[in-house]
């Protein structure tokens, strides 16, 4: 659970620090933006980022027993946006290879976050409705 909170935490930053690049056009450390992505597309990319770690650590802290699917629902929508940016605008820096492990990472983070006793523990979600 901890790891999950480190890399919402990460999310968080990322997606800000990219909406910062996104709406200054100062980069922060390193930039952010890919030009092979529409201006719209880069948005929904900071969007969803920006949301997925908003959402875990806010329902983290607050034991909110539907972070688990506020999760899913969020995963999947990334998913979705990188099977676009995959296939739709594929670039040299972007594979095959790392969009699988994207979509293989999601599925893994949504089946801890369902059937783990440690989540079920924290949040108090239960797929059976108890």
């Amino acid at each position: 659970m901890g790891l999950l909170l480190i890399a919402a935490i990460g999310m968080l930053i990322w997606g800000l620090a990219g909406f910062f690049e996104y709406f200054t056009g100062i980069v922060p450390l390193i930039g952010l933006q890919n030009a092979a992505y529409p201006s719209g597309v880069q948005f929904v990319h900071w969007l969803l980022i920006t949301i997925s770690g908003v959402v875990f650590i806010t329902g983290y802290i607050a034991r909110w027993k539907w972070t688990p699917i506020a999760m899913i629902l969020v995963y999947s929508n990334l998913a979705v946006l990188c099977t676009i940016q995959t296939f739709d605008f594929m670039s040299e820096q972007w594979g095959y290879s790392q969009y699988f492990t994207e979509i293989v990472m999601y599925v893994i983070h949504s089946l801890f976050l369902l059937l783990s006793p440690v989540s079920k523990s924290h949040f108090g979600f239960n797929l059976a409705g108890n």
